[in-house]
């Protein structure tokens, strides 16, 4: 059992539950899964601001018309924030580039039925959760929380085009199997978040059973530690926050599951 501290870092007014998150030295970057609009919270300012991903933006966007956004992740100097593709309406791929501040967008709808189709995984257990780059390969996180339970991750080589993908089994929390929410890459090591909730269902929430952080070998796609940090909170979001020989710290945010508009930050500190 890894020694591990989790605490209230910040709390977001006037913001919907953050699906996910990234950390500078500046500012953190959120998504909602039911907005169309990037936030960045100033460490400078202390304020929020409102960055529109499309045009006539909207906040708390019905749950058949949401766009899902679910991962977030820094490359290159820039942002990408994709939908988890588990509807039609939730395969859209923005990036956002810090300095110039230019948004793109591209659908990605063609990829994800090119890998549920090779991978026999049905649009009902389709679920992306998080993504990170590692060594020319993408790799996304399938959250397998759909009728088939199927969780794992596709590995998408850059170089050579190849595409894999590769179950990956997690500890049951009160019965239910703990599946992937997130995911970010620490130096050469992948830490992930999973939850376990009472549905088989990627489109219907459940009472949640927990939440766990672990360790996996981006090499051998072995997972290499599990901790349980919460048997009441379902973690969706992870950024580095910092690190030392001896500890980790990262940033998490929430799906509350709730009407309120607030966003609660934790910071989770991880002996190593």
């Amino acid at each position: 059992m890894e020694k591990f501290q989790l605490e209230v870092f910040l709390i977001l007014m006037n913001l919907g539950a953050a699906s996910g998150l990234v950390y500078t030295e500046d500012a953190i970057y959120l998504i909602c899964d039911s907005s169309s609009y990037l936030y960045q919270y100033s460490f400078a300012t202390e304020k929020t601001t409102k960055i529109e991903l499309t045009t006539n933006a909207q906040e708390t966007i019905e749950k058949k018309n949401k766009p899902d956004f679910e991962s977030i992740t820094l490359a290159n100097n820039q942002l990408y924030i994709f939908g988890s593709g588990s509807s039609a309406k939730r395969n859209q791929l923005f990036t956002y580039h810090l300095t110039a501040g230019k948004i793109a967008e591209r659908n990605l709808q063609p990829q994800h039925d090119s890998l549920q189709k090779k991978f026999g995984i049905s649009a009902d257990d389709y679920n992306i959760e998080g993504v990170i780059y590692y060594h020319q390969k993408t790799f996304l996180f399938q959250r397998g929380n759909g009728p088939k339970a199927q969780n794992g991750i596709f590995i998408l080589n850059d170089s050579t085009k190849e595409v894999n993908y590769h179950p990956i089994e997690l500890p049951e929390l009160k019965g239910l199997k703990a599946t992937f929410t997130d995911a970010v890459l620490v130096e050469d090591v992948i830490y992930f978040l999973a939850a376990a909730e009472k549905s088989a269902s990627t489109y219907l929430d459940g009472e949640v059973t927990g939440s766990i952080i672990g360790k996996l070998n981006p090499e051998t796609l072995a997972v290499e530690f599990t901790q349980k940090i919460s048997d009441t909170h379902k973690f969706e979001g992870i950024a580095i926050y910092k690190k030392t020989t001896d500890s980790v710290e990262f940033l998490l945010c929430e799906d509350s599951d709730s009407e309120q508009e607030e966003s609660k930050i934790y910071k989770l500190s991880l002996g190593r």
